[in-house]
């Protein structure tokens, strides 16, 4: 069956740019299966082709054979792109929640079976399609295929358009899809291990004659009473049949119910565990076995215990992070760092892969990137040019102002930022001229900076600084020749002041300067490998000794020094590179970075000199747990963009175990985070005075209120937070919470699936808390209610806990 609807929309001049919106989920009907081209039509009208546009004209679904649940599939016309063209289309489909629209059906028949078995109906998106560049052709047009999600429901399709010169419209339109008689469990979002529920079966039946079919309800991961029926519905009407269904353990559960052959559907839920949750996390990168000692709870409930392996492109994410949120910091060591960071990115996105976007920088770097008046949509999972654009306008701006009349070790942060950029004149400038300020504040001793109360071990990291700074302006004759009269001098005072290095961390620095050769590099690279550090989970770290202060006088932070570490030790085959790699990125934090501007601008140096080759086409992941293998995938290099998830049940995992992550090859560019999920059952706690109880309702029946009663001692002064776990299919009445707020007893309320947090406000000496609150249960049966908390806002580890009850809902 075909449909078509017609959009009417103000005037664009032909060959626009649209922009088409489809939200929500539904399947078309039996003849209609859930496959459509979408063709959008933008024809000229009497406007002309300057001053007016071409309307929006159909929206063509075009049926297709019916498929198994698969990712949405959008493509271009083929006339994309073709000259004379030029529109561009972008949108989304939504849907309402409801009942579908009838009239399309037939009135006089029921459904004849086209098979022994009805299609499953199994993908229900809320939004499944989100397009928002699609070039039309010269005449207008663009098709987009998508397969229409399996909800029955009322489809919107919002399509926004604009053209080259400027003209802009939108209209929108809606269809409906169901089906003649089709079935629709009722199922709550989760149940917890232990329940026994009785879940409403919906049978409607669209058609104006009665209908008798068999009614079938099966569950996988559960156990279900009364799941075979037969059931009588009246014509135009509806009857709900309900089927009992017991949870055991945690995990997965999929509920298939089938109407005869006239409509199958699948809906699944998680059934989460009763016990207090126990999370052990490990990171690291995949650059050589991952040899990790895990010591689980030993009394975590059966089913409970689940581990999951995160595997991700490890540079490239941090990259694209810091793209995204260096911008937002200030000060003279982020701003330099932000300089380098974008200006050096296109090094390692072109060893990782991302040529695309190592393009784009290199032309946004190098000038050749003019601003377009409509700039491109960056695709899901690349760097998005424009927003960097816009963060390397922002640090030169920064940088002029904190360059103006700066003091060394301010020169020495913003030159070598600055100097990344060696097609951009203004910075290229600002960068010689720091370059040249430095320099010229070095010391008839080879030293640079220095002052009252400084320590040798200071000056000396500062002269590396200062180093490091004229180093980087060897683009110009003059510059070369500055460098190397200036590491000539350094050279000599780090030498003579050998002695006063007794560190690992002033060794890496001097190291990291450049200014080090012969005997002496091979003396201090010892001195650094000696001190480098081990964790159990393989990964390596330099320490900060107590005393030793950057050339700012600040305590350098461990990934400072980790970073400096990596630059000392490059090419040092000795050397623990690929562990020193992995404590990197196990300690980047993405609006911080490593912590501050200093380590930012050492860490992405580390990071571009450990990663800069390509990664494998494809690489083999395996998680084993005393060398036996728990789950294991393939990474694929073309999916750069994407994250491996490995997720399987781990019984047994209590106690110590030795867990081990490998890649087949070995890949330092890869990153993992490996978390093994165990719940324990709950044990009343107090801690710090608080003292927390929990009064449910004795007896609660479905549709109907009933009250929860929550009473607290606590300290006076303290800001608190008190969760109140609830079973499924149990809500909170909002009107009794917002009474609370009201009256003061409570600052703010929030609510989601399973529990209610309220925060408490501050109270007096000896006053204690009470408050009651609504609850309206919409499922009966024996249900598992959720462990109840009050902790201190300011003192997160001061917390009590009530365990959890359970409720008898009729």
């Amino acid at each position: 069956m075909k449909r078509t609807v017609m959009l009417g929309m103000l005037g664009l001049v032909l060959g626009a740019v649209l922009a088409l919106l489809f939200v929500g989920g539904s399947s078309l009907s039996r003849e209609a299966a859930p496959t459509a081209d979408l063709m959008v039509r933008a024809k000229q009208d009497a406007y002309g082709a300057e001053g007016g546009a071409p309307a929006m004209e159909e929206v063509a679904a075009a049926p297709a054979p019916s498929s198994p649940p698969m990712p949405i599939v959008m493509k271009e016309a083929d006339a994309l792109g073709a000259p004379g063209g030029g529109g561009v289309l972008g949108g989304m489909m939504s849907g309402k929640k409801g009942s579908a629209a009838r009239g399309d059906m037939e009135d006089e028949k029921k459904p004849e079976p086209e098979s022994d078995s009805a299609p499953s109906r199994a993908w229900f998106p809320e939004t499944f399609l989100f397009e928002p560049l699609v070039v039309t052709d010269a005449s207008g047009a663009a098709t987009v295929p998508v397969r229409v999600p399996d909800r029955l429901t009322n489809w919107r399709v919002l399509a926004l358009a604009h053209s080259r010169s400027g003209a802009q419209s939108g209209a929108v339109t809606s269809f409906s899809g169901t089906l003649p008689t089709y079935v629709d469990p009722v199922l709550p979002p989760f149940l917890r291990a232990g329940d026994s529920v009785r879940l409403p079966v919906q049978v409607v039946n669209t058609t104006n004659a009665a209908v008798d079919a068999p009614l079938k309800v099966e569950v996988q991961g559960a156990t279900v009473d009364g799941g075979n029926r037969s059931v009588r519905v009246p014509a135009r009407g509806s009857v709900v049949e309900y089927v009992t269904v017991r949870v055991a353990g945690p995990g997965a559960v999929a509920l298939r119910a089938t109407l005869g052959t006239a409509d199958a559907v699948v809906r699944d839920f998680d059934v989460w565990p009763t016990g207090r949750p126990v999370l052990l996390q490990r990171g690291g990168t995949l650059a050589a076995p991952r040899n990790l000692k895990l010591e689980g709870p030993v009394d975590a409930q059966a089913g409970s215990e689940r581990v999951r392996l995160l595997v991700y492109p490890g540079a490239l994410g941090v990259l694209r992070s810091e793209l995204a949120s260096a911008g937002a910091r200030e000060g003279a060591a982020d701003v330099a760092y932000t300089l380098m960071l974008v200006g050096r990115s296109p090094e390692l996105l072109a060893a990782l892969g991302e040529t695309q976007s190592s393009e784009a920088l290199k032309a946004l770097t190098s000038g050749a990137a003019k601003r377009q008046a409509m700039p491109p949509q960056p695709e899901a999972g690349t760097v998005d040019v424009e927003a960097a654009r816009k963060v390397l306008a922002q640090a030169t701006q920064r940088a002029l102002r904190e360059g103006r009349a700066p003091d060394v070790a301010t020169a020495a942060l913003l030159a070598e930022g600055a100097l990344a950029h060696p097609n951009n004149v203004v910075l290229s400038r600002l960068g010689e001229r720091l370059a040249a300020k430095v320099a010229a504040s070095q010391l008839p001793d080879g030293t640079c900076q220095g002052g009252e109360g400084w320590t040798v071990q200071r000056l000396l990291v500062a002269t590396a600084d200062c180093t490091r700074a004229v180093n980087a302006a060897v683009g110009t004759p003059e510059g070369k020749r500055r460098a190397a009269l200036f590491t000539a001098k350094a050279t000599g005072a780090l030498e003579r002041n050998r002695a006063h290095v007794k560190d690992g961390y002033t060794a890496a620095a001097l190291l990291a300067s450049g200014a080090v050769t012969g005997s002496l590099k091979d003396d201090l690279r010892t001195q650094v490998r000696d001190a480098v550090k081990k964790r159990d989970d393989g990964t390596a770290y330099l320490p900060v000794e107590s005393g030793v202060v950057d050339g700012g006088g600040e305590t350098p932070s461990e990934a400072e020094a980790t970073a400096l570490a990596v630059l000392a030790l490059e090419g040092d085959a000795k050397a623990p590179l690929a562990d020193l790699g992995a404590s990197l990125l196990s300690t980047y934090a993405p609006a911080l970075g490593w912590g501050g501007g200093r380590a930012n601008r050492l860490a992405l140096r580390a990071v571009v000199s450990l990663f800069r080759e390509p990664l494998p086409a494809q690489v083999h992941v395996v998680l084993e747990r005393d060398g036996k293998t728990v789950t294991e995938g393939t990474y694929d290099a073309k999916a750069l963009r994407e994250v491996l998830a490995l997720e399987a049940a781990a019984p047994g995992s209590g106690g110590a175990h030795a867990w081990t992550v490998r890649a087949e090859p070995a890949v330092p560019g890869l990153g993992f985070s490996l978390a093994l999920a165990a719940a324990v059952p709950w044990k009343p706690e107090s801690q710090g005075g608080l003292e927390l109880v929990v009064k449910g309702p004795a007896e609660a029946k479905v549709g109907q209120p009933a009250d929860v009663v929550l009473e607290a001692s606590t300290p006076s002064g303290l800001a608190l937070e008190l969760r109140h776990g609830l079973p499924a299919g149990v809500q909170v009445d909002p009107a009794s919470l917002d009474a609370l707020v009201a009256e003061g007893r409570v600052s703010s309320w929030d609510s989601e699936d399973g529990a209610v947090t309220l925060k408490l406000p501050p109270r007096g000496a000896g006053e204690p808390f009470q408050a009651r609150f609504r609850v309206i249960p919409t499922l009966a049966g024996t249900l598992q209610g959720g462990a109840s908390s009050l902790k201190v806002v300011s003192r997160p580890d001061l917390i009590s806990y009530v365990p959890p009850t359970i409720w008898a809902v009729r």
